[in-house]
């Protein structure tokens, strides 16, 4: 066996692979279960400077606390001997202690102390807190009927107060423009998990509704891109607005759409996850630095030529899922995507202190030092571990 032979090039991604879950089980969990825990049980720190400092003042995101429950909760089903169940528990706890509102649904942001300070609806955040109750109940058995009782409450909150009457949700009540694919992208993926673990509930029409309003709605019919921002009727916005398409989110949408349509045996899903995935990675991947860009015109044209740490997992996590549902040369050549994926992500995790990160690499001024965002740690261990699992699932096909 050669590197150069395709059982040498695919024994070469397990071996780098491991290396990132050694890193991720014996650096980065460790790190954030100790510095990016506020103490007394106070949800998680929002950021981790370079030097392993918690940045103590800053307000924190409501999305943060179920990202990090949900990353302790995977890490727990995944093997991780620290002790994720107590950090998923306080994470869970300090997010419905703080953010919840009397409808069930979560506010936007709080201070340092636990304060409320930005009480305003977002559904991004309601996504997240769905998907997380999923991979707790999952990771805590004896929790999962808590669980699912807590997500049932938000998606009945939601479908009562936001649910825009054409498909999908509202971004305020009354509404209010643009309306947006990046929350329905996590709504999406959140119906998912549920489906998985409970699927009798009603995730499974849920999740069929988000993938054919991307299909129908947020992909152009005419070039395969995906957009962000539309008015309250699913058309693009006027203006530069309707014209975003972002790198990242065409990797993750083609992620989300191939795992949906291989269950469904949908064609038509894969064929439009094949083609996001080729427009973000001919024109998203800048030729210089070799990393994903932030954003991109509806001409393909660059936007935004800022590369962020989180587009490079989505690219793994989409390259590998596009492999593992193919086969012959276009097997080969999404393997290849994830070893470039793969390089893409390593310069962002080559911090003084293992287990940190940096977020943001500009086009002329090279990687930034400055904290690490914990948002960032969901892509990150979502791409770990879905790439080990993939890997799997790729290596018994071929059997």
């Amino acid at each position: 066996m050669t590197l150069s032979s395709p059982a040498g090039r695919f024994h070469a991604l397990e071996h780098r692979i491991a290396e990132l879950r050694h890193w991720l089980d014996n650096a980065a969990l460790p790190l954030w279960a100790e510095t990016g825990v506020a103490p007394d049980g106070n949800g998680f720190f929002e950021r981790v400077g370079q030097d392993g400092k918690p940045m103590l003042a800053d307000d924190r995101r409501s999305r943060v606390q179920p990202r990090q429950s949900y990353c302790f909760a995977a890490a727990g089903i995944a093997g991780w001997q620290g002790p994720w169940q107590q950090l998923c528990n306080q994470g869970m706890d300090w997010f419905d202690k703080v953010y919840r509102k009397d409808n069930g649904l979560y506010g936007n942001l709080a201070d340092a102390e636990g304060t409320l300070i930005d009480p305003d609806f977002d559904l991004y955040n309601q996504a997240f807190a769905i998907f997380a109750c999923a991979q707790i109940c999952v990771s805590t058995p004896d929790k999962a009927g808590e669980m699912r009782d807590k997500a049932l409450c938000i998606l009945n909150a939601l479908i009562s107060d936001y649910k825009h009457p054409v498909a999908g949700f509202e971004e305020a009540n009354p509404p209010r423009q643009p309306l947006c694919s990046n929350p329905h992208m996590h709504l999406f993926e959140a119906m998912q998990a549920w489906e998985t673990v409970d699927p009798d509930g009603p995730w499974g029409k849920l999740c069929d509704e988000i993938a054919n309003l991307a299909m129908t709605r947020f992909i152009d019919a005419n070039s395969g891109a995906l957009r962000e921002f539309f008015d309250h009727d699913w058309k693009p916005m006027p203006g530069e607005a309707g014209r975003v398409v972002e790198p990242g989110h065409q990797f993750e949408w083609a992620w989300l759409l191939m795992r949906y349509g291989s269950s469904r045996k949908n064609s038509t899903a894969c064929n439009k996850a094949r083609k996001l995935f080729e427009i973000a990675e001919t024109f998203g991947i800048c030729p210089d630095r070799k990393v994903a860009v932030m954003g991109l015109y509806d001409d393909f044209t660059v936007r935004d030529s800022l590369a962020r740490l989180w587009p490079q997992t989505e690219w793994l996590k989409a390259s590998l899922q596009l492999a593992l549902n193919s086969d012959g040369e276009e097997h080969q050549r999404y393997l290849a995507s994830t070893s470039r994926a793969l390089d893409a992500l390593q310069p962002f995790l080559q911090t003084p202190v293992k287990g940190l990160w940096y977020d943001k690499w500009t086009k002329d001024g090279g990687i930034l030092d400055e904290p690490a965002p914990a948002s960032t740690f969901y892509h990150i261990v979502c791409a770990i571990l879905e790439a080990g699992a993939v890997l799997e699932e790729i290596q018994k096909d071929e059997k």
